[in-house]
């Protein structure tokens, strides 16, 4: 606060002759104070929005002692409360003073000058603490969204070196809020590679929370080797149970590579199909498209044999990447124009796959105007070759 900053004051006083002790006080120092009066708590509460301080005398018709402070407190929106006590009553302006208040004054024990550095002092200190407050809960909000990331975005399980994978993950413009996008890899003893990527409906640490459970729900069922269609089954019925709101669903794509790594199989919930690119033709994988989960009680996902070939790259990814715009129209991106990316990234650079993941998101966002809505993941995971 500059020097000369005028100090909006409220003054809380019902003793006439006290409040016109305050103004002369603060008139003879010349103070650059506003200075408002109210006669009771009733009238000062409408009179708080816009305040850097109240001077509160704790003896006031509706309300008195620590009452008094309190109230203004739960109705005051952090605004600075510096305390007037009479002589008589100089322990309750220390124990207002304990019970959040920034100072206290004793009535006919203060000047002008005093009276002015104890105001300023007041709304200083009660600003810095209004930042730190708001710098703990962000270390807090930070600390939470990296333990969600941890769990929504893991770290993969897989050994085989014939194949490479890169993960990305970009947060929605919508005040940076996690979602609930997740993806995993794993490779079981059998030699096939399950990959996932799912999206739950909506943002926010709710939603990033649910994500992480199916995630992880997915990933001991696929250790344990269990039926692909039990491992969609069950994360429908995790969904369902620790879901916060009715009606609440999650798209998911899982593609299961074959030990052999020239075949998989296609399982999409609602979700998008993948884009594969291999034998210098990009296209997008097709298998029946069944309901996301969370939709119905029971239902089952069909699944489709894709034949990869030799040397191969899927591209499997949540749908904040196809649903930007495309320029100012309402026109989104879809599945067709992202394949089209993807075949140009691939035609203008040999190591295309090293960068595809950045690019890709450069370009829809370019095409967006701007940075996308909604929350990103995509996974890339190459067949290169015996090694």
């Amino acid at each position: 606060m500059a020097s000369r900053d005028v100090v909006r004051v409220l003054l809380v006083e019902d003793d006439a002759g006290d409040a016109l002790l305050v103004e002369e006080l603060l008139a003879d120092v010349n103070a650059p104070i506003r200075l408002t009066r109210a006669h009771s708590l009733a009238e000062a509460q409408p009179l708080l929005a816009g305040q850097d301080c109240v001077l509160l005398d704790l003896g006031l018709p509706d309300a008195s002692g620590l009452q008094a402070l309190r109230r203004l407190e739960d109705a005051g929106g952090g605004v600075a409360v510096v305390v007037l006590t009479g002589l008589a009553d100089e322990q309750q302006g220390v124990a207002a003073v304990a019970a959040g208040a920034q100072d206290y004054l004793v009535k006919g024990q203060v000047d002008g000058d005093l009276l002015s550095r104890v105001i300023r002092y007041a709304v200083e200190r009660a600003r810095s603490e209004e930042i730190q407050r708001q710098l703990r809960e962000e270390r807090l909000y930070a600390m939470e969204k990296a333990r969600l990331e941890r769990g929504l975005l893991p770290t993969p399980v897989l050994s085989d070196p014939r194949l490479d994978r890169d993960f990305t993950y970009q947060p929605g413009r919508q005040r940076m809020l996690l979602g609930g996008d997740f993806y995993d890899l794993v490779e079981t003893e059998d030699g096939t590679v399950h990959a996932v990527i799912g999206d739950v409906c909506g943002h926010g640490p709710d939603e990033a929370a649910l994500g992480v459970y199916l995630r992880v729900a997915w990933r001991a069922l696929v250790l344990a080797q269990r039926p692909v269609d039990e491992v969609l089954t069950t994360m429908q019925r995790v969904l369902v149970h620790e879901r916060h709101l009715d009606g609440l669903f999650a798209t998911v794509c899982m593609l299961s590579v074959a030990p052999d790594r020239r075949t998989a199989e296609l399982r999409l919930a609602g979700h998008p199909p993948p884009v594969l690119v291999a034998g210098g033709r990009v296209g997008l994988l097709s298998a029946p498209v069944g309901v996301p989960l969370g939709v119905r009680s029971t239902t089952t996902w069909a699944s489709a044999t894709i034949d990869l070939g030799e040397q191969w790259s899927v591209l499997l990814y949540t749908d904040g990447l196809i649903e930007g715009r495309t320029g100012a129209g309402s026109e989104r991106l879809g599945v067709s124009r992202l394949t089209d990316l993807v075949g140009a990234l691939a035609a203008a650079n040999p190591d295309w796959r090293t960068t595809v993941l950045d690019d890709l998101i450069r370009e829809v966002c370019a095409l967006n105007e701007g940075d996308l809505a909604d929350d990103v993941a995509a996974m890339l995971l190459t067949r290169v070759g015996d090694r």
